[in-house]
């Protein structure tokens, strides 16, 4: 047979070859691997009860006296707004996950809610204009506290709440808004107080007034803290904790995300926000009180509180200032 016959002929039992041994047994199937069942996964960072969180059981001070102001918004040589302003950046510890009030707008990509627009007039009354004269540096409800210790930031502007311990550490403005601690819930849940959610998972931000609410109450409730309020809205919607507690201003941010979500019952806590200032930056207070001043004089409180806030918590006025 010629060598052209030879390689035909082996060719075509290579074939045959593989025909029967694909009419073979194909032997005992491997099991996949078992699976069981499949639970949502947590956030970064879950924790349990702080009962000394935001420092509330501190009476030793009236937490709501700021430092009065003595120059208007006048900015003097050498002092730390001009320092600021010689910087070009007014530097500004914020929220980016709390809608209405700090939250990052997925459109646009910019910070906007109520707190974000303090922000914006503080850096007006400095530059002339806010536009690209703010560094905002996104910080957790936990971070609030050091970033100003550690003079990271110029201000702190993220609902929170004054309280005497806190202001061992970091000066605070006047009070420019009052809100107060209630409950997230499904609307399927008939919880509508704490004393509903004994044994229950309730969640709070690490180091809030609402985390120490929570783990000194009567009723309980198990309290699960996490370092952002957003991660206790997904753990809500995931069936991972039974309600959200904390002021309603953010829970009602919560809910305007989502329609089966409730905020319930009356206030339970009154919690003043006041913006943070490092502890020895006393002329900075007393600007950003005066900036506060017009804010309530000239209606820029207002119409902020009407764009963001009013359609979900009702009608409300600027509160009034308390100086020492």
């Amino acid at each position: 047979m010629s060598r052209r016959g030879n390689t035909v002929r082996a060719g075509v039992l290579a074939v045959v070859a593989l025909l029967v041994a694909s009419c073979g047994s194909p032997g005992k199937p491997v099991d996949p691997a078992p699976v069981g069942n499949a639970a949502w996964p947590q956030p970064a960072h879950v924790g349990g009860p702080d009962a000394a969180a935001g420092g509330g059981s501190d009476t030793s001070c009236n937490p709501l006296a700021s430092l009065q102001p003595d120059k208007g918004t006048a900015i003097p040589d050498g002092s730390t707004m001009a320092k600021i302003k010689e910087r070009g950046k007014l530097i500004a510890g914020v929220d980016q996950t709390t809608y209405l009030f700090g939250f990052r707008n997925p459109t646009s990509g910019n910070l906007e809610g109520f707190d974000i627009d303090l922000v914006n007039e503080i850096a007006r009354s400095i530059f002339g204009a806010p536009e690209g004269r703010v560094q905002f540096r996104a910080i957790t409800s936990s971070q609030r506290q050091d970033v100003l210790m550690q003079h990271q930031v110029d201000i702190v502007v993220r609902t929170y709440s004054i309280t005497c311990a806190r202001k061992k550490d970091v000066q605070f403005s006047s009070v420019y808004y009052v809100a107060g601690q209630r409950l997230l819930v499904t609307k399927e849940s008939k919880a509508t107080k704490l004393a509903d959610l004994s044994g229950k998972k309730v969640c709070a931000a690490k180091k809030s007034t609402s985390l120490a609410k929570i783990a000194t109450d009567p009723a309980k409730p198990q309290a699960i803290s996490v370092d952002n309020w957003s991660d206790c809205l997904v753990m809500l919607q995931q069936g991972q904790v039974d309600a959200v507690s904390t002021d309603d201003t953010i829970l009602a941010g919560m809910a305007a995300q989502d329609p089966t979500l409730q905020v319930v019952g009356d206030q339970f806590t009154q919690e003043n926000y006041g913006i943070g200032v490092p502890k020895d930056n006393e002329d900075m207070v007393k600007f950003v009180n005066a900036v506060l001043e017009n804010i309530r004089n000239s209606g820029a409180w207002q119409n902020s509180y009407r764009h963001w806030v009013e359609s979900s918590l009702g009608p409300a006025s600027p509160p009034q200032a308390q100086y020492q």
